[in-house]
C-alpha cells in the first residue's frame, strides 16, 4: 500500500487548508482505492492556524464576544489543544478581513487581548498566539490595554488604544497588568523579522495594505518610535529592534517587551505540534501547497518549509499559480509543481470555481 501525506496551507480567499486536505484525499482515493492518505492541514500563524491545529490534533473551540478592530462586538474563537495549550489567532479578533473598510489609524488589537484574558481566566498556562493577517498598527497597545496596562498622555489621561494614540503616549503604568500572566508561557507564531519602526518597520512595510496613506504611514512610524522610547524608559530596556517586533503592526513588540513572549516561526511550531516528522515515515509522496507560490514562498513559507523538513522524500506542490521556476523549486526540495489555475486567470474570475479547478488539477498527480 502506498502512503501520501497531505500538508497544505490555505488557498487564501477560496479554500481552507482543511478543505484542501479533504478534497485531495477524496480524489486521490478514487484513483487509488488502497492509498493511505494522512491529512495535516497547516498554517504559519495567520488566518486558519487555530482550525488547522484543531483539525490535525484535536481540541476544543472556545467562543467569545470581543471587540473588532474598529470596536464592534463580534464573536471570535480560539482553541484549547489536548495538552491544555491555548492557541489564539489574532486574525479572529483583529484581522484585516473583519471590517468593510480598513483604517490603520483607528484599528486596535484590543479584541485579541480579550481572547488572551479569557484563556487566562480558564487557568491556561501555555499560550500560542498566531499574529498574521492583522488590520492593526497599534504597537500592541490594544492587547496590553485589555490586559491592564495603562497608556497615558501628558495630562495623565488614557490615550486611544490604536494607532492614533501612539504619538500621545507620555507614560506607561504596568502595575495593573493581570498578575495571572506572570505564570504564563507565551509563544508567538510569526513569519516576519521586521523591527518595530523605520523603513523596514511595521508602518512603512505593512500599514499601506491596511488603509494607511503616505501621511498616515509617517504618522504611525513616529508613533511607534514614541512607543519604543517611552517603553524603554518604563522597562529599562529597548525591545524595538528585536526580530519580529514589527510583526502584526507592532504587536510582536508589545508581546515581547511587556509579556516576555518568545517568537518562533509559525509553520515550524505547527509542524512540531502535528508530529509531522512521525507522520511522514514510510511516505511515498508528500503533497503541500498554497494559493500562490511566489518569491516570498522561497523565503520559507509553508510549501518550502515542508519540503525542507521532508527528509529527502518526493514533494509535490499543488498551488493556485506559481511564479517560481521548476529549477528554483527543485533547489528547495520540491520536485513537481501542479497549478490549479495554469492560465493565471484573474482571481475574481476563478474564485467561485476553486474547488472544481483543484479537483481537475489532482487528476495530474501520480502516486
Amino acid at each position: 500500500m502506498k502512503k501520501v501525506v497531505i500538508v497544505p496551507d490555505s488557498f487564501k480567499g477560496t479554500l481552507s487548508a482543511t478543505e484542501v486536505c479533504s478534497i485531495v484525499k477524496t480524489e486521490l482515493q478514487k484513483k487509488y482505492p488502497h492509498l493511505e492518505a494522512i491529512e495535516i492541514p497547516v498554517a504559519d500563524g495567520g488566518e486558519g492556524t487555530v482550525e488547522a491545529l484543531l483539525t490535525a490534533i484535536g481540541g476544543e473551540r472556545i467562543y467569545c464576544t470581543v471587540k473588532s478592530p474598529l470596536g464592534r462586538d463580534i464573536t471570535a474563537f480560539y482553541g484549547i489543544l489536548p495538552d491544555g495549550t491555548a492557541i489564539i489567532e489574532m486574525a479572529q479578533a483583529s484581522g484585516i478581513t473583519l471590517e468593510k473598510e480598513n483604517n490603520a489609524l483607528k484599528s486596535s488589537t484590543y479584541g485579541t487581548g480579550q481572547l488572551i484574558l479569557d484563556a487566562v481566566s480558564r487557568g491556561i498556562k501555555n499560550i500560542l498566539i498566531g499574529i498574521g493577517g492583522s488590520a492593526t498598527t497599534d504597537g500592541g497597545i490594544g492587547v496590553l490595554g485589555a490586559l491592564g496596562i495603562g497608556f497615558y498622555d501628558k495630562n495623565k489621561k488614557e490615550v486611544p488604544l490604536c494607532g492614533e494614540g501612539l504619538k500621545l503616549i507620555e507614560s506607561i503604568d504596568i502595575s495593573g497588568l493581570d498578575k495571572r500572566l506572570q505564570e504564563c508561557n507565551i509563544t508567538v507564531l510569526c513569519d516576519v523579522a521586521n523591527p518595530l519602526y523605520g523603513e523596514n518597520g511595521a508602518a512603512y512595510v505593512f500599514s499601506p495594505q491596511k488603509g494607511a496613506s503616505e501621511k498616515d504611514v509617517r504618522f504611525l512610524d513616529e508613533g511607534l518610535r514614541n512607543l519604543a522610547r517611552v517603553s524603554a524608559d518604563t522597562l529599562g530596556k529597548d525591545f524595538s529592534l528585536s526580530e519580529g517586533a514589527g510583526a502584526a503592526g507592532g504587536l510582536g513588540f508589545g508581546l515581547i517587551a511587556f509579556l516576555g513572549a518568545r517568537l518562533t516561526k509559525g509553520i515550524e511550531h505547527v509542524l512540531e505540534k502535528t508530529e509531522f516528522s512521525e507522520k511522514i515515515k514510510g511516505a511515498d509522496l508528500i503533497i503541500t501547497g498554497e494559493g500562490k507560490l511566489d518569491r516570498q514562498s522561497l523565503m520559507g513559507k509553508v510549501p518550502f518549509f515542508v519540503a525542507e523538513k521532508s527528509e529527502g522524500k518526493r514533494v509535490l506542490a499543488l498551488v493556485g499559480v506559481s511564479e517560481v521556476t521548476p529549477e528554483e523549486a527543485a533547489e528547495k526540495g520540491i520536485s513537481e509543481i501542479i497549478e490549479t489555475n495554469p492560465l493565471h486567470l484573474p482571481f475574481e474570475a476563478i474564485k467561485a470555481q476553486a474547488k472544481e479547478m483543484l479537483i481537475d488539477a489532482i487528476e495530474n498527480i501520480i502516486v
